[in-house]
């Protein structure tokens, strides 16, 4: 009878475990594989060339600027939701308007939509200072823990609406807008310096990604890069819409 109790307590025992280890979460992939993956796959086969931009892209760890259930999938070829009805970039995407901005080390770039961080991050790892704005408070909270615990000192997070820019630290050399606008807020141009460019998906519906780059006379000349799907810019810039 001691025989059997034993082996009966055995097998609860193996069967309890088999149990308890089935329940675990799905182990994370490799990310540092996965992150060296993107850069060449989604990156540099895209015609991304800009080597600041692909050696700030190969440092900055995309995951941790996520919600932990979206992380296996952080180096994806596809935008992730970050909560809030928001979204965390394609990398293409993130790449194509970082090397767009034309920006060198010790530049000061202001972001309209802070969203996960993760842009910010990218043009602080490419050397500039960053001044960036976030409309939703939870979220732009959580990017500067985020930020802060990665140990980007150079990147300013403001909460507020972004359309009126951020003119008590303007002119800035390049403004770069991860929200779609109606139309280019007037603010944002006064602030960006002669020579200097902004990168803004425009639009509705239907969006374009432009490149401005602004004249000595003051003016802009307009480049359309291609077609985007960017959440609205919301707050005064839907003002006057409806």
């Amino acid at each position: 009878m001691a025989n059997e109790k034993t082996m009966l307590l055995v097998f609860v025992l193996l069967l309890g475990g088999a149990t308890m280890a089935s329940a675990q979460p799905r182990p994370l992939p490799n990310l540092a594989t996965e992150r060296q993956h993107m850069v060449v796959e989604q990156l540099e086969q895209r015609s991304i060339y800009d080597p600041a931009v692909l050696g700030a892209m190969s440092r900055v760890p995309r995951h941790l600027f996520m919600p932990a259930n979206v992380r296996p999938e952080a180096y994806a070829d596809t935008a992730l939701p970050i909560g809030y009805g928001q979204t965390i970039s394609q990398p293409y995407i993130v790449a194509l308007m970082s090397s767009l901005l034309g920006v060198n080390p010790g530049d000061r770039v202001l972001e309209i939509g802070t969203g996960s961080g993760y842009q910010a991050a990218v043009l602080a790892e490419m050397g500039t200072d960053v001044w960036t704005i976030e409309i939703i408070a939870p979220l732009g909270e959580q990017a500067e823990r985020t930020l802060k615990d990665l140990g980007y000192g150079s990147i300013h997070v403001r909460i507020g609406d972004g359309y009126q820019g951020w003119p008590d630290k303007a002119p800035f050399d390049a403004i770069i807008v991860t929200a779609a606008p109606p139309l280019i807020p007037k603010p944002l141009l006064d602030q960006v310096k002669t020579g200097g460019r902004i990168v803004v998906p425009v639009g509705g519906t239907f969006q374009d990604l432009l490149v401005l780059t602004k004249r000595q006379d003051g003016g802009f000349d307009e480049r359309t890069v291609l077609p985007v799907r960017f959440v609205p810019m919301t707050g005064e810039a839907q003002r006057g819409l409806h």
